[in-house]
């Protein structure tokens, strides 16, 4: 048994020694989430101010011009930073809050899914009437298109929108935020070795 222990003990000592793979997976893994939302908003910057500020058929949020550029120049500026390993702990706080205010300003109203499942335990209370809407666009396009051609690559699903994404984008920048950017791949490393040889 002791054995046993010593063996598990020096399998999480490797570990630890490697954990800085799994901070450059979360920063690489979300640098292009948030460069192509952040150009994408860069890109239609008029249209997204006003989405940000109306209150009929957007957000309603104050100050929408300033809250749209934010919210652009955190994700383009954000990409840059999680790819360099620089000020991931700092960048990570505006990351978190733009994700919080995208979870309940757009994405709650929808529920959990960001694709319509209605297998999943967090299905919309509508998702009969969503699969009843995907069955119908399956219908048009089998009668009306290559329908083999079109789901050569993937089925055709209904997105819904919900807070899925958002939620682990959050929980990933947290972990960022707690974690840092991780040793050996990152400016932070270095800059932090060079201040605490100062």
């Amino acid at each position: 048994m002791m054995h046993l222990i010593k063996q598990v003990s020096s399998f999480s000592e490797s570990l630890e020694k490697l954990d800085f793979l799994p901070l450059l997976a979360l920063r690489l893994y979300l640098a292009p989430v948030f460069w192509m939302a952040g150009m994408n908003k860069l890109n239609d910057i008029d249209n997204v101010a006003l989405w940000f500020g109306n209150s009929d058929w957007g957000l309603g949020l104050p100050f929408p011009e300033l809250l749209a550029w934010l919210a652009t120049l955190t994700e383009v500026g954000a990409a840059v930073l999680l790819v360099a390993g620089l000020a991931v702990r700092w960048v990570s706080i505006p990351l978190i809050i733009t994700m919080l205010v995208a979870i309940f300003a757009v994405h709650w109203p929808n529920g959990w899914q960001a694709v319509a499942d209605p297998s999943s335990p967090f299905a919309s209370n509508d998702i009969d009437e969503v699969m009843k809407r995907l069955g119908f666009a399956r219908q048009i396009l089998q009668e009306h298109g290559n329908y083999e051609w079109l789901t050569a690559r993937g089925n055709v699903v209904i997105s819904n929108n919900g807070i899925e994404w958002a939620v682990t984008y959050l929980v990933m920048c947290l972990v960022l935020l707690f974690k840092g950017a991780g040793r050996y791949l990152s400016v932070d490393f270095y800059i932090k070795n060079w201040v605490s040889k100062q």
